[in-house]
């Protein structure tokens, strides 16, 4: 990969400089392009299609996310396991239908086929924000693809109901391990499960440093960045998160520990044991709980989501994590201070509506200004699984069983990220995240993406790149040699012997206008080194030397650096 390349993100061109507070800009009164529009797609979609495109140029920006807000949560996790169950047990009566590819398939269906396309790009930014995952070891199938329904619903509500909706998940009770977490004990010792606690305050809601607006951290008279908690605070809230276990139509001690659990435990919100949650006192946040003699968990767990909710950092604290997966990874103070504002007041006194602070994102001037060549510092990498859902989006990938059976993405020898499965709570990355001895680094550029690139991740995202692009994708079908997803380039075919209307073609759908002159040229050359033949040749011969020019082109475009890079 060209160095030139690779150093990305920053808050180059586009407006809207480190000093800036102003509004997020209108939406240009000039016609907006086709490489405009399809640039807005990259970042607000999971793939552009030539439907998407033309439909931003007709409605606008604005016009077109709120129409995305309007559109209903597709799918439902629930519905399609159980249609996936069915017909695996038909052929397998006793196959082990749990694990992650149950929800990773029912997200790329979603991805590929859905119409709520915005919704799909915040629902997997919000999965890398409020984490849970398979490697726990302790999840469950169907419950994971119901978090994930979770994240769907409430991308466009508002942050307090995302707050308790994961909360309430018995995902996140597993993962997060306070799922039957017992209230303090002086006579044994036990003490509440701090994990929750730390992680619900470190990583999906304020973080470590008090901010100021713009991202920037506060710093105290010595010029030190000043904690936003102690471990006091943890300890407090941990007592909060006692007492909250499985649901039961009819709960006792037993179904608190499990006991008969209920067949919809797994994918039904948790519930309050108020005989296993704290009564002590709890001091969090500058917040006091005062101490009592009878329990009410749901009343203690209110106070202290909306004691976070309503923290000063949460507006800049979630807002650049979602600029950062959306557009760019070094926001400036100011993109970041305009969208912390929409955090803070929607224009009508809310506080935390989810649907505006994307709309600001998403029309902030920084967003929607095309970065100078100059500007090397402004984008980010793209998501291994936003560069393959991209692809079969673009393409129109099918799948011949409907259940996409794309399987676990996330393994060494495929994309190294698949969805509801990172390695640790921290994602798959983090967003501070700087590649040492790098130019990155030394410019102090934050590239998330970049911790999980190396020698082995390079090769096998090319290697399951051109596999799919070949041969497709999932589970080979029964008594066929062709598997369940194919990508089937019937608009590119026919373009096939026109070299430059298929790297046309390519531009405008994986690179929103801006392949460069050289990538063109090396497209162009490998089209036609693929010699489509003539005299007796058959037309099965014809169509498979127009179809592997197709798949050479694409091959090519998706392993380049320019590809790689969304700006």
């Amino acid at each position: 990969m060209a160095a030139s390349c690779i150093v990305l993100t920053g808050c180059g061109g586009g407006g809207g400089g480190s000093g800036s507070s102003g509004s997020p800009a209108s939406p240009p009164s000039a016609p907006i392009t086709d490489a405009e529009a399809a640039r807005f797609l990259t970042q607000s979609t999971l793939g552009v299609t030539d439907a998407d495109i033309t439909s931003v140029e007709s409605l606008g920006y604005k016009a077109w996310i709120q129409q995305q807000v309007g559109l209903s949560a597709s799918g439902s996790a629930q519905s399609f396991q159980a249609t996936a169950k069915a017909a695996l047990l038909a052929g397998n009566p006793t196959a082990n239908f749990n694990g992650t590819n149950t929800s990773n398939n029912y997200v790329f269906q979603q991805a590929v086929t859905a119409p709520d396309q915005l919704r799909q790009r915040v629902q997997l930014a919000l999965s890398e924000i409020f984490v849970t995952s398979y490697q726990s070891g302790h999840q469950d199938g169907v419950g994971m693809g119901a978090y994930w329904d979770i994240l769907g619903r409430d991308a466009f509500g508002n942050f307090r109901t995302l707050m308790e909706d994961v909360t309430l998940s018995p995902q996140m009770g597993h993962y997060l391990t306070y799922q039957g977490n017992l209230k303090e004990n002086a006579t044994t010792g036990q003490v509440p499960d701090e994990n929750y606690a730390r992680e619900l305050m470190q990583l999906m809601t304020i973080g470590l440093w008090q901010l100021n607006q713009d991202g920037t951290q506060k710093l105290d008279g010595s010029g030190n960045p000043i904690p936003t908690y102690t471990h006091a605070d943890i300890a407090g809230l941990a007592k909060v998160f006692t007492g909250i276990s499985y649901y039961s139509p009819s709960p006792t001690n037993s179904t608190f520990f499990g006991g008969g659990k209920d067949p919809a435990a797994e994918y039904t919100p948790m519930i309050y044991y108020n005989q296993y949650h704290s009564i002590s006192q709890k001091d969090f946040l500058g917040v006091t709980i005062a101490a009592t003699t009878t329990a009410n968990a749901a009343a203690d767990v209110q106070t202290a989501l909306d004691t976070i909710f309503n923290h000063p950092n949460v507006g800049p604290f979630v807002g650049r994590q979602l600029i950062q997966r959306l557009v760019t990874s070094n926001p400036s103070p100011g993109y970041v201070s305009r969208v912390a504002a929409v955090f803070n007041d929607n224009g009508s006194g809310v506080r935390g509506d989810l649907a505006a602070v994307v709309t600001a994102i998403l029309t902030d001037t920084e967003a929607r200004t095309a970065p100078a060549a100059s500007a090397a510092t402004y984008g980010k990498l793209r998501e291994p699984l936003i560069r393959m859902t991209n692809l079969m989006r673009s393409f129109g990938a099918t799948s011949q069983t409907g259940l996409w059976t794309i399987g676990d993405t996330s393994a060494s020898t495929s994309l190294y990220q698949g969805t509801l499965d990172s390695p640790s709570v921290f994602n798959f990355w983090r967003p501070g995240f700087i590649p040492p001895n790098s130019k990155m680094g030394a410019a102090n550029l934050a590239v998330p993406e970049f911790q999980i690139v190396n020698e082995v991740s390079i090769a096998t995202y090319i290697n399951t790149m051109t596999s799919v692009i070949n041969a497709g994708a999932g589970s080979v079908q029964a008594g066929t040699n062709t598997r369940d997803i194919q990508v089937p380039f019937s608009t590119e075919i026919p373009l096939s012997t026109t070299p430059s209307q298929l790297v046309a073609r390519i531009n405008r759908l994986l690179f929103y206008g801006s392949m460069s002159a050289g990538l063109q040229q090396i497209l162009t050359d490998n089209i036609n080194s693929v010699a489509i033949p003539g005299g007796s040749a058959t037309a099965a011969q014809i169509a498979a030397a127009q179809a592997n020019r197709v798949k050479v082109a694409v091959t090519l475009a998706v392993a380049s650096p320019e590809y790689l890079t969304q700006r």
